[in-house]
């Protein structure tokens, strides 16, 4: 049989993408993703042009506007991009601007024809998102003229068209719609604009920074200005209650990263302070946001260590063999805010979310040890409150390892638990998928339930008594009830704890749950809703991935028996009654409101809660779980006139239910 022919691979199977489809039909390459976020980069690469002029000294103003089309406008009062002839190269600059990955005004090297400390720095990003766009008007004004152009999904159309005007303001406007044919997603949020915007603002001080978001109702208008920069903000975030006052330090450096590499300038700005109620850490370069830090971070990380260990250290602060700090302990209690620029910058990649230069490390970290010494000398007070700050983060973090590995083990069990978990009653199967716990209200109803189920699958655990109003107390608290602790080792996932204060605790690991449904089985009454409220709110507050992914089931008792002189039947409402009563007929019967399970028969207790053929069960889920906290919060909470109001108001639907004789 003659075999089958492939395609020749050879010389000319290798192909190169060209002009507009470079970005096109490779988007992640250049902007690290061909989704929203890679959408939300290409607006940035527009705007940090912007920056660079307004930085350099050239224009004050920055309006960016967003549009309901998912259009976006960036209009700067800089120098104007030169767009006209350009006789060194022979070709027009727009053309380079526009259409040349590679090209700028940023690659000069002669004295004061570049920009010194440049956000946009490898001309990649104006024709890139010219590229990516399904079309970009652009106006320039500059030189006494008018230069306008326009392009379509990377083709120029009616190349450069120039005319005089009379006004007198530089600058650029740039307006494009993302095109969807590069982008999955590009309705950028208004939020996204203005965490962007006011971070700018942050780290270019005295530029105002103007967003202009289209509604129906026309365009609502937001400022962001900082004039005196990252000391204003790191202020705004300390609030007026830190333990140190801020401080800003800043200074220029030249250095190289190699021997055999060019030496380039750095300048270094920090503002931070001390604080015991708010903590945050951020890092600039070259006004770009540093989202995964690199170099500032690792300079400030060791820095601050070394010198607060080595304060607490000389002023015998140590406990006898106590470890050291971490950098942890110090961030927890720190406001800081790094900006630094460079003139030569490796970025990890274009998204420029870390930076990865060599000399900014070592100079950051020389110059921070250097301040930190000083100002510990002429700030003993200072000192010692941050040592002391730190030492009791260090202590806390510590203590809440050691409870937290106490309640793992606390928490954690085997499959064999019948010794371990009071009147808990196990299943035979070891399948997982298979096994169901029912979570059961008092003894007897242990009694019925375990007569009643199918041992193969069904396991019982009963809540002695009321879960203690304990679900608002403290984490460590709660963990004192046994009955909370009983039901956390048979459920065998651990607990979910999202307070900031006490995540330490959280042990959860949905892969350790022993099974496959978890049901709430209590009794049709007053007493039995209060008891499924404390067990959902529970499972809420510690566990809520079980609901979220569905395992958790409340198992739906009847309200009335009607009993024939053939058949019983089970009506779970009062339609479900007035439709059992209208069957039967004229018929004799008698009707009583069902039994608490502890009563049931066991055939009974199958019939109606066990059996997966005819039990009711209903799935919780996490709207239901929440208005169950909720409510819980207000029968159970501190908020008495609520309760009292609920009780007005509702009340007269508990009468026939209560124990009023």
């Amino acid at each position: 049989m003659p075999r089958k022919m492939v395609s020749e691979y050879g010389n000319d199977s290798i192909s190169a993408l060209k002009g507009a489809d470079r970005v096109r039909k490779r988007p992640g390459v250049i902007f690290g993703s061909d989704g929203l976020e890679g959408c939300q980069h290409s607006m940035f690469e527009i705007l940090s042009n912007s920056i660079d002029e307004a930085r350099e000294g050239f224009g004050d103003k920055i309006i960016i506007t967003r549009y309901q089309d998912h259009s976006i406008e960036v209009e700067d009062f800089g120098r104007g991009i030169p767009v006209d002839f350009n006789q060194r190269e022979g070709r027009y600059n727009w053309e380079l601007v526009f259409c040349e990955l590679y090209a700028g005004g940023k690659y000069s090297t002669n004295e004061g024809e570049s920009y010194e400390y440049s956000l946009g720095l490898n001309g990649l990003g104006l024709c890139a998102t010219q590229y990516a766009a399904e079309y970009m008007d652009v106006e320039i004004y500059r030189d006494g003229m008018k230069y306008s152009l326009r392009f379509e999904r990377g083709e120029n159309v009616d190349g450069l068209v120039k005319e005089e005007v009379r006004r007198k303001a530089t600058g650029t406007k740039i307006r494009w719609r993302p095109d969807l044919q590069v982008f999955t997603d590009i309705n950028i949020s208004k939020e996204y604009f203005q965490d962007v915007l006011k971070r700018q603002a942050v780290v270019n001080d005295g530029i105002r920074f103007i967003l202009r978001n289209q509604t129906d109702e026309g365009f609502e208008e937001e400022e962001f200005l900082y004039e005196n920069g990252i000391v204003d903000y790191a202020n705004e975030i300390a609030g007026s209650e830190y333990l140190t006052p801020v401080q800003f330090w800043k200074a220029e450096r030249k250095g190289r990263d190699r021997a055999d590499k060019p030496e380039y300038k750095v300048k270094l700005s920090l503002a931070f302070c001390f604080s015991n109620r708010v903590k945050q850490t951020e890092y600039y370069h070259n006004s770009s946001y540093l989202e995964h830090g690199g170099s500032p971070e690792k300079a400030v990380k060791l820095a601050f260590v070394y010198m607060i260990d080595s304060f607490i250290k000389n002023a015998g602060k140590y406990q006898k063999n106590e470890s050291k700090i971490t950098f942890q302990d110090v961030e927890d209690c720190l406001v800081l805010v790094s900006s630094s620029f460079s003139t030569q910058t490796s970025y990890e990649n274009q998204t420029k979310k870390a930076i990865t230069n060599k000399f900014i490390y070592e100079a950051m970290n020389e110059f921070l040890r250097h301040q930190l010494e000083v100002y510990f000398i002429e700030n003993p007070d200072d000192a010692a409150k941050i040592a002391e700050q730190v030492l009791i983060n260090k202590r806390s973090r510590e203590n809440a390892e050691k409870t937290r590995l106490n309640l793992k083990k606390k928490l954690a069990g085997t499959l064999d638990m019948s010794n371990r978990v009071q009147k808990f009653v196990d299943c035979r199967t070891k399948d997982v998928g298979r096994r169901e716990i029912y979570i059961v209200e008092g003894d007897s109803a242990l009694g019925s339930c375990k007569l009643g189920r199918d041992s193969e699958f069904q396991a019982i655990i009963p809540v002695r008594g009321k879960i203690l109003n304990c679900l608002k107390a403290e984490y460590d608290k709660i963990f004192k009830n046994d009955i909370i602790t009983d039901i956390i080792k048979v459920l065998g996932c651990g607990v979910e704890v999202t307070s900031k204060a006490n995540k330490e605790l959280s042990s959860f690991d949905l892969d350790g749950l022993r099974w496959n449904k978890v049901v709430i089985c209590t009794d049709a009454d007053v007493d039995g809703f209060q008891i499924r409220t404390l067990i959902l709110t529970m499972l809420y507050r510690l566990t809520p991935t079980l609901i979220e992914q569905g395992y958790v089931y409340i198992a739906e008792s009847p309200l009335y028996e009607i009993t024939t002189k053939d058949k019983t039947y089970f009506a779970y409402t009062e339609s479900e009654k007035a439709d059992a009563l209208e069957k039967i007929g004229s018929g004799k019967y008698t009707i009583q409101r069902s039994k608490g399970l502890g009563e049931n028969e066991p055939d009974m207790m199958w019939l109606t809660t066990m059996n997966p053929q005819t039990r009711r069960l209903i799935k919780v889920t996490p709207s239901q779980a929440q208005a169950t906290s909720e409510m819980f919060d207000l029968l159970l909470g501190d908020n008495l006139a609520g309760r009292k109001e609920f009780i007005a108001e509702n009340g007269y639907q508990y009468l026939e239910l209560a124990d009023i004789s």
